[in-house]
């Protein structure tokens, strides 16, 4: 597990070839949070927009959903995601982590059924809430891994 300081916010993304999804943590990482989408443009255009959301939030940690298949391997827009994360990295002085992202969408259109936002509004956020149930992914992870070092 990363090295993080004790409180700071973490921005999470769902990387899409049109859109990007972002959500961002409050600063005890405890409410992950949908905030924006990215159209994906050219490359530099895409890490700069990651890049202002960092400084927007005060971001200490980015967090990319990486889309394995179901055997957990990378196909091809995994692939993809990963050169993007690669890319971060390099533009970042903060650490970019990745998460297995395979049922986050499945699981924010359930979330948006079930709050019955329907139609052009549901297309609107369902990036948001996927980049919102990958950061709380890694938040569960974080705090797991937090309370394994206390016992």
């Amino acid at each position: 597990m990363i090295s993080l300081p004790e409180m700071g916010r973490v921005l999470a993304l769902d990387v899409g070839e049109v859109r990007t999804g972002v959500a961002v943590s409050d600063p005890m990482r405890m409410i992950a949070s949908p905030r924006d989408t990215i159209a994906m443009a050219a490359p530099a255009a895409n890490i700069e927009a990651v890049r202002r959301a960092v400084a927007e939030t005060e971001a200490v940690c980015v967090v990319v959903g990486v889309p394995y298949d179901r055997e957990g391997k990378p196909g091809p827009q995994a692939e993809k995601v990963l050169a993007f994360v690669e890319q971060l990295r390099a533009a970042l002085d903060i650490p970019v982590e990745t998460v297995d992202e395979r049922f986050t969408t499945a699981g924010a259109e359930r979330s948006l059924r079930m709050a019955e936002v329907r139609g052009r509004k549901r297309r609107k956020v369902i990036d948001q809430v996927a980049a919102a149930e990958i950061l709380r992914s890694f938040l569960d992870r974080l705090a797991a891994a937090k309370r394994a070092e206390e016992t």
